[in-house]
């Protein structure tokens, strides 16, 4: 059996592409017709997206769905809502599957072998929540482990606390699917902050046929203190018109991501003097935030503006330097007057 991370990834990539489909067919949501939402996996994201709940007695969703959207026309699009309604269709399933096994093969929940353990590690998942542990206390109790490798010591040490601490209502399906909630959030949320909105930027660029690089693509981008990677780099990092970074954020956190990204525009545009720097907002940012990240930034554009960005970097990829905001003039030259004096060595 898949892992529950293994189902998210594939769920979460299909929902993605039935995400820019649509956004294909719809000239990016501007245009909406009621042959754009027939299938129900596409009325399900557009309806998640907008925040409406589809009437169980609709007799025509794709009606429904088109006023609902112009009801809230002030509302904007929530991405990840929409793929993630997708992605916990098909996860939570696979989680009721990984309980059934887990009860098959431990006769229910009352014999557990430390070889069948360390063979079906996918199972593992059920028997953290069976136990109530949170992954730091698993890890404490038996050992690093994961959903796809347990070692034979920790599988052992596994099969003791699951043999002498479980009450009957430990391991009933509702409690256990319950406690597996906080896994299956914890997983979709990675995949959100890795994949989805990225790849909303991906598809853009593509799109107006922009060249670019990913991060697991290259090496690093050369700056004026250290060399590191930006989530794309446009063409390529040995000669950069532009880096773009992908950000979400809530207004606790944006503070701190801020100071991490400006500097790393400042590195990189200090560097290469004519380097367009941009990122690509999602979140709760405050607008003080934005508004300072945008004295360093050449663009700070919401994900909903993607396909607008990727004209302009489109432009910039054909020539037009009208398109760089800002040149900043940042390096790190030796002092003349340095003595190296007054400090001894140990």
């Amino acid at each position: 059996m898949k892992t529950i991370y293994q189902m998210a990834q594939v769920a979460m990539d299909l929902e993605i592409a039935r995400y820019l489909d649509l956004l294909k067919s719809t000239d990016g949501l501007a245009s909406i017709k009621k042959s754009d939402l027939e299938s129900s996996e596409i009325s399900l994201l557009f309806a998640g997206g907008i925040g409406s709940d589809i009437p169980q007695d609709c007799d025509d969703v794709p009606q429904f769905l088109i006023a609902e959207n112009n009801r809230k026309s002030a509302i904007s699009f929530d991405v990840e809502t929409a793929v993630c309604i997708g992605v916990y269709s098909s996860i939570r399933p696979h989680a009721k599957d990984l309980y059934q096994a887990a009860k098959q093969e431990t006769n229910d929940f009352t014999t557990f072998d430390a070889d069948n353990i360390k063979g079906k590690p996918y199972l593992l998942p059920v028997f953290q929540s069976t136990l109530k542990l949170s992954k730091s206390q698993l890890k404490k109790k038996v050992g690093s482990v994961s959903d796809n490798s347990i070692s034979g010591p920790a599988s052992i040490r596994l099969a003791e606390q699951l043999t002498d601490n479980l009450k009957p209502n430990d391991f009933q399906e509702e409690n256990v699917l319950q406690r597996m909630e906080v896994t299956l959030e914890g997983i979709v949320r990675d995949l959100v902050g890795r994949v989805l909105f990225e790849e909303v930027v991906a598809h853009a660029l593509v799109k107006e046929g922009v060249n670019f690089l990913r991060e697991e693509e290259y090496s690093s981008i050369s700056g004026a203190v250290y060399d590191f990677r930006a989530d794309f780099v446009l063409p390529n990092p040995e000669n950069p018109i532009a880096f773009i970074e992908v950000r979400k954020s809530s207004s606790r956190h944006a503070s701190l991501y801020a100071k991490d990204k400006m500097f790393s525009a400042i590195n990189w545009k200090g560097k290469h003097k004519n380097l367009i720097g941009v990122i690509v907002v999602e979140g709760e940012w405050t607008q003080t935030t934005l508004r300072t990240m945008a004295s360093v930034f050449d663009y700070v554009v919401p994900l909903s503006k993607a396909a607008e960005l990727a004209k302009i970097l489109r432009s910039a990829q054909d020539g037009d330097e009208s398109v760089l905001k800002w040149l900043i003039q940042f390096s790190i030259t030796p002092s003349p007057k340095f003595s190296g004096n007054g400090l001894t060595s140990q």
